[in-house]
């Protein structure tokens, strides 16, 4: 894989600290939420963005 340049590497750190922030808020919600459907929405949607958080730190370790 190329190098990364400043600005990709400045962008990556931020959508994984974004991604990280949207997992930790949306399992918050999902903890804290009495309708099931809700919950379940809540916690699809927050193990998505841990999934993009560990593809996109992917790119740091290569």
């Amino acid at each position: 894989m190329a190098n990364l340049s400043q600005i990709e590497l400045q962008n990556l750190k931020h959508f994984i600290s974004s991604s990280s922030i949207e997992n930790t808020k949306l399992t918050s919600y999902s903890s804290t939420s009495v309708d099931p459907q809700v919950k379940q929405l809540f916690t699809k949607a927050a193990q998505d963005s841990l999934n993009t958080k560990e593809t996109l730190m992917t790119f740091l370790n290569n």
